[in-house]
């Protein structure tokens, strides 16, 4: 199985941009992190969370690397939860995956948020496609905070939406992702 498959979240996404504060550099992994997702079918919004999103940022090289076993995401509906993992075919592909570079410079030594983005790859449902991230990194003490959101089109991934007699779940996901990180020595 490929290490671990893909996001973010996305899933998703995950996803934000460093460069090194000096030469020694650090490793921030993350402890708390969560991918949501927000769906639409003609006069319904749903919201599918999970708080398994798992990830790292380096300014050792300027990696960043997130993902998200898609078992784990709750709409709170079983119905619809099994559904969405009949969909995604969380069986054959169970993770979500970001990989990429950090492209913009965080100052560790400022506590405010500073914008961040990253350019790299997204694995969902098999299909890796080249993506570009903007969140924000707020330093923490010895941790950083991170929040992004990106929109993603499941037929990018060739994911079908699914449909209820002639109602189908919109193609475009919202996605959003927040996760705090925790310095880790390289």
């Amino acid at each position: 199985m490929r290490r671990f498959g893909l996001l973010v979240a996305g899933l998703w996404a995950l996803s934000v941009g460093l460069a090194p504060p000096d030469a020694s550099g650090q490793t921030f992994i993350t402890r708390e992190g969560t991918a949501e997702f927000t769906s639409s079918v003609p006069l319904h919004d749903f919201t599918g969370t999970s708080s398994h999103l798992n990830g790292m940022i380096s300014t050792v090289d300027s990696t960043v690397d997130f993902f998200l076993d898609l078992a784990t995401l709750d709409t709170g509906n079983n119905k619809r939860d099994k559904d969405m993992r009949r969909t995604l075919e969380v069986e054959e592909f169970p993770f979500a995956e970001f990989t990429g570079t950090l492209t913009t410079p965080l100052d560790l030594t400022q506590e405010a948020s500073q914008p961040a983005i990253v350019r790299g790859q997204f694995t969902l449902h098999g299909v890796t496609r080249d993506v570009e991230i903007r969140g924000t990194l707020t330093p923490r003490g010895e941790a950083l905070e991170l929040t992004a959101s990106w929109t993603l089109n499941l037929e990018d991934y060739q994911i079908e939406p699914p449909r209820l007699l002639v109602i189908k779940v919109d193609p475009e996901q919202d996605i959003q992702i927040q996760a705090l990180l925790h310095t880790h020595d390289p």
